[in-house]
């Protein structure tokens, strides 16, 4: 499968964790919502950590914005919530993509090693594919900045580089 912005995500059912607890998630269960499914390499690294937390302190703006945050590796549940241990509680579910289904079907699966580089996905609420950022493991993501790109696809409007919510756009697309 092919993965390309202004198409239709790729479907996916994956067990999460979220308060200790287990239960699974569908991209379908969000269909008119935003949905920022964002992928990290492995459980108990150096990166992943400070990306998993900013995201969950960021949450109370992603919720503003009418978002549904999912993070997520190849690692278990039962991994995951070892870790949150150490991370404390998370204000969003983290999935296991265990399978590595999922990875494969959005392109970031790094197959020799089993695990996923650093990929971010935003599904509007139609579930098409509106932002992908694939970037190398030794990089860790900004939550402003998905925010940022995040409020600039639902102006509906061209926006300019460095633009910012308030700002002025160039108008309609």
């Amino acid at each position: 499968m092919f993965l390309q912005v202004g198409k239709k995500a790729p479907e996916f059912t994956m067990e999460v964790v979220r308060e200790n607890q287990f239960s699974q998630v569908s991209l379908s269960e969000f269909k008119g919502k935003w949905v920022v499914l964002f992928f990290y390499p492995l459980d108990f690294t150096f990166v992943c950590p400070t990306e998993i937390v900013e995201m969950s302190e960021k949450m109370p703006e992603f919720e503003k914005l009418g978002a549904v945050v999912l993070g997520g590796s190849t690692d278990s549940v039962h991994s995951h919530l070892a870790w949150m241990k150490d991370l404390g509680q998370l204000n969003y579910p983290l999935f296991s993509d265990a399978t590595r289904e999922v990875s494969r079907d959005y392109g970031i699966l790094i197959e020799e090693k089993g695990h996923s580089l650093r990929g971010t996905f935003i599904i509007d609420p139609d579930g098409i594919l509106r932002y992908q950022l694939v970037h190398d493991l030794t990089v860790g993501r900004s939550a402003d900045e998905t925010l940022r790109v995040l409020s600039s696809l639902q102006t509906g409007e061209l926006c300019p580089a460095n633009w910012k919510p308030g700002q002025k756009t160039l108008g309609k697309a």
